[in-house]
C-alpha cells in the first residue's frame, strides 16, 4: 500500500509515485454556477492520467435539510467503490476550480475516516504549466469493494444548534472564508443569495488568504501570521464556515498543514444561517 508522505504532496512526487504503486488519483473539481463551467466535460477533455471524476458536486446528502450537507458514510464508501477505489487506498484529490474545491474533498474523505489522503499543490493548473501529460477520455473502472459504513463525520461537523449555543456560551471561535464584501456588507449575497452578513462573533479570512496566486498553499509560517492577523488564537479551538463548506474547507486545511487540528467546519455554513430568519446575524462593518 502506498503511504502519503503529507497531507500536500507535490506534482513531482505524483509523477513518480504514477511509475511505481501509483495511489487513487481524484478529480475533485467543482465550479459556482457563475464560472459557467462543466467539470465533468473539462475532466473528459483533459486530467491527470489515470484519475478519477470525484463528480463533488453531486457528493452531498440531498435527504438533509442542509444545504449541500455532507455524504453519508454509506453514499461516500458507494461513490469510492464506484470509482474502484478499496478501502486501504491512498488517495490524491487535485482540481482547477477558482475555489479550491480539492480541500472540499480532502475533508469529507479525512473527515468519514480515510486518513492516507492528500491534495495535490497547484491542482491541475500546476500539473499543465510544467508541461506534464494530460489524459482525455474516460477509462473504464473496475468497482471496488466497499469500505464499511461505520465511519462517524459528525466529530469534526458543527451544526446550526452548535453554533447557537457556542454564541450563547463561546468555546470555539469562528472564522468565514468569504470575502469581506458579503461578511461585512449589507446587500443581497451574489452567490447563494439571501442577505449579505455574518454569524455574531465571526472572524473573516478570505480563504486566498492562505494562497499564493497560483493556487498554492503558502508557507506554515504566513499561514500562521494571515490567521493571527484576522484575530485568531491558534491556541484556541477554531470552527470554518463559508458561503457552503467548500472555501471554509480551505481554511481547514491550512490549519491542518501548520498542525492545528482542534478544527471543526459548521456544515451548513451562511446558506442555512442567512436563510434562517430566527438566527442572529450581523451586517456592515464592525464597531
Amino acid at each position: 500500500m502506498t503511504m502519503l508522505p503529507s497531507a500536500l504532496v507535490s506534482t513531482q512526487w505524483l509523477a513518480d509515485a504514477m511509475k511505481a504503486s501509483p495511489p487513487a488519483v481524484l478529480d475533485a473539481s467543482y465550479h459556482l454556477p457563475a464560472a459557467e463551467r462543466d467539470a465533468r466535460a473539462e475532466f473528459t477533455a483533459a486530467h491527470i492520467p489515470g484519475a478519477r471524476f470525484l463528480d463533488l458536486a453531486t457528493l452531498f446528502d440531498p435527504d438533509s435539510a442542509v444545504p449541500y450537507a455532507m455524504p453519508t458514510p454509506e453514499q461516500l464508501a458507494e461513490r469510492l467503490a464506484a470509482l474502484g477505489v478499496a478501502p486501504e487506498t491512498a488517495i490524491v484529490v487535485y482540481d482547477d476550480s477558482a475555489i479550491r474545491t480539492a480541500a472540499r474533498a480532502w475533508f469529507v474523505l479525512t473527515a468519514s475516516g480515510r486518513d492516507n489522503v492528500a491534495v495535490l499543490e497547484g491542482g491541475l493548473g500546476k500539473w499543465r504549466s510544467e508541461g506534464r501529460v494530460v489524459q482525455s477520455g474516460d477509462q473504464p473502472l473496475s468497482p471496488a469493494a466497499a469500505a464499511a459504513a461505520t465511519l462517524t463525520p459528525a466529530r469534526r461537523i458543527r451544526s446550526k444548534a452548535d453554533m447557537l449555543a457556542n454564541i450563547a456560551q463561546p468555546r470555539e471561535q469562528v472564522l468565514d472564508a468569504r470575502g469581506a464584501d458579503r461578511v461585512f456588507g449589507s446587500g443581497i449575497d451574489p452567490i447563494h443569495g439571501g442577505p449579505n452578513g455574518r454569524i455574531p462573533g465571526a472572524l473573516n479570512l478570505p480563504f486566498g488568504g492562505v494562497l499564493n496566486s497560483d493556487g498554492t498553499y503558502r508557507s506554515p509560517d504566513e499561514i500562521r501570521a494571515a490567521l493571527t492577523a484576522a484575530g485568531i488564537d491558534l491556541s484556541q479551538p477554531v470552527t470554518t464556515t463559508c458561503g457552503s463548506g467548500v472555501t471554509a474547507s480551505v481554511l481547514m486545511f491550512a490549519m491542518h498543514l501548520i498542525g492545528k487540528h482542534d478544527t471543526a467546519l459548521y456544515d451548513g455554513s451562511w446558506s442555512e444561517w442567512g436563510a434562517d430568519p430566527d438566527t442572529p446575524k450581523l451586517q456592515g462593518p464592525t464597531t
